[in-house]
């Protein structure tokens, strides 16, 4: 089974929370048109930046059916949802939803509590998954530093190939360049290998990468085409010097707590997430100002997303 190589900028949306901590589905048409304003190819929803695995199966389906309603009349943007890791029963039920409300993808990381034994155990948790949606881009999800499972991803491919028919490729969050270049060259590139590392993203593009998905993409899409376009016209030192900007950027998660940081970034741009699902730790309102103080430091009005006029 042949699918398309995906391209181009794919944001990781935060789930958007109201004040009470509960899902807010209203936001979500306006977030997609932001999305597309900003050159986004597509969404991986409901992944780590997504808080998938905080939330339950039932609220999964509402957000992937708000997602699948606003895009689903746009073959340009394609929307993946991310089914979990622990829970293979909940994951044959959500891909089988996916596939029922006209979802682009599904996607699956390794089972982080009861971790597979091998790269032939996650295979056949890939392929039983894979099977109840045979005509549907099965990607995997490759994040070991929040599964703890640090398979190569190169021996994976040789594990489900021929076996899994739907295995589309990887969504590659690691910094293992080697297992990386492995995998976009194994059968003369037959899998798509989707960088997930937005710090690193220029070493990607030199391994010939067309495709990324990440969190940052979300409020800072126009750094990273510019990076794509100067490494394209091979100015190296632009390129050099953008990524630069965009580990700037990056190193503010670190300051103010981590991943949570991601959607005051968001509010910064105009759209209020509200704020992470425990057990992640948010700032507090004078960390936030203190926050907007650093990011305004960045130069951050010059490279940010910016929302429809």
């Amino acid at each position: 089974m042949i699918f398309e190589k995906l391209q181009g900028l794919i944001a990781a949306p935060f789930t958007p929370m109201d004040n009470n901590g509960a899902i807010n589905l209203t936001i979500i048409p306006d977030y997609y048109r932001f999305l597309k304003h900003n050159k986004i190819t597509g969404a991986f929803i409901c992944g780590s930046t997504g808080e998938g695995v905080s939330m339950s199966t039932d609220e999964k389906k509402q957000i992937a059916k708000v997602w699948a309603d606003c895009t689903n009349d746009d073959p340009d943007f394609k929307v993946m949802l991310f089914l979990g890791g622990t829970s293979i029963t909940d994951c044959k039920e959500l891909a089988l939803y996916a596939k029922q409300i006209g979802l682009y993808a599904i996607s699956f990381t390794a089972p982080f509590y009861f971790k597979p034994a091998n790269v032939d155990m996650l295979a056949k948790a890939c392929a039983e998954i894979a099977a109840v949606v045979p005509d549907m881009p099965f990607y995997y999800y490759h994040i070991p530093v929040l599964t703890g499972v640090g398979l190569a991803m190169y021996d994976l491919l040789q594990a489900v190939d021929g076996k899994i028919e739907n295995f589309a490729g990887v969504k590659y969050t690691h910094e293992d360049f080697m297992d990386f270049l492995s995998c976009m060259n194994f059968k003369d590139g037959k899998y798509d290998m989707l960088w997930g590392r937005d710090e690193n993203m220029l070493s990607a593009l030199v391994l010939g990468t067309k495709g990324a998905v990440g969190s940052t993409f979300n409020y800072a899409a126009p750094l990273y085409y510019d990076m794509i376009d100067a490494f394209e016209n091979n100015n190296l030192k632009k390129a050099n010097s953008l990524q630069q900007q965009s580990i700037d950027m990056i190193r503010l998660l670190g300051k103010y707590g981590g991943i949570a940081t991601g959607k005051a970034y968001m509010k910064v741009v105009g759209i209020d997430c509200g704020e992470f699902r425990l057990p992640v730790k948010n700032m507090d309102s004078n960390q936030f100002e203190h926050f907007k103080s650093d990011v305004a430091a960045l130069d951050f009005n010059t490279f940010k997303s910016n929302a429809p006029h």
